[in-house]
């Protein structure tokens, strides 16, 4: 995965998706801060998804933006997806890669190196570690530090998206101990100060 040091944004969705969201996702990846715009929908049904899936896909595509569906390999390949994340609880990464074969697989590893080098001999194309800070978007059971950071990137180049209240304050930290991609949501869709445009400026 090519990194551009200026599209160190993966951005997730908001849990739910009102009708000003697509005008705001359009003026965010305007802005060419973003790489990555993962769909996480809980609580929706299959085809709900694949509506608003079509609409998010075609603003991706519009602003070179790759996007990606969480947890749903069959929904990911429905949409025709730049790819997938799995969790831990998700299907297995190998079953995955038949299914969508050279697209991209990110995979979870919360805080555990054991599973980094797992996901990493299973050919991922990210590690997702976290959570490094305190989120409101989900609930922490795992927590990251800087120091598991710096040791996985010693034993692979694979990209790492760090995930976990990442905010205007704390995300620097990350950057300069060699995460490539930061996952934001809740400080982007849930600001209680900054319009969504607004938030992501914040983010140099």
């Amino acid at each position: 995965m090519r990194i551009n040091k200026k599209k160190f944004i993966y951005l997730i969705s908001p849990n739910k998706i009102r009708e000003s969201f697509y005008h705001d996702l359009i003026e965010i990846l305007k802005l060419k801060k973003v790489s990555f715009f993962q769909l996480r929908l809980k609580n929706t049904t299959f085809k709900k998804k694949l509506i608003i899936g079509k609409k998010i896909k075609d603003i991706c595509k519009k602003y070179q933006t790759k996007f990606l569906v969480n947890d749903d390999v069959l929904l990911a390949q429905k949409l025709d997806a730049d790819g997938c994340h799995l969790g831990q609880k998700d299907m297995k990464i190998l079953e995955a890669r038949k299914i969508l074969s050279k697209k991209i697989i990110g995979i979870t590893c919360h805080n555990s190196i054991k599973l980094a080098k797992q996901a990493i001999k299973n050919k991922a194309d990210y590690l997702a570690l976290g959570a490094f800070y305190p989120s409101k978007t989900k609930k922490t059971k795992f927590k990251a530090n800087l120091s598991l950071l710096k040791t996985i990137k010693k034993i692979t180049k694979i990209s790492i998206v760090a995930i976990g209240g990442v905010n205007k304050n704390n995300y620097k930290n990350l950057l300069l101990n060699k995460a490539n991609f930061l996952a934001i949501s809740g400080y982007i869709w849930n600001n209680k100060k900054f319009k969504p445009t607004e938030a992501i400026k914040k983010l140099k």
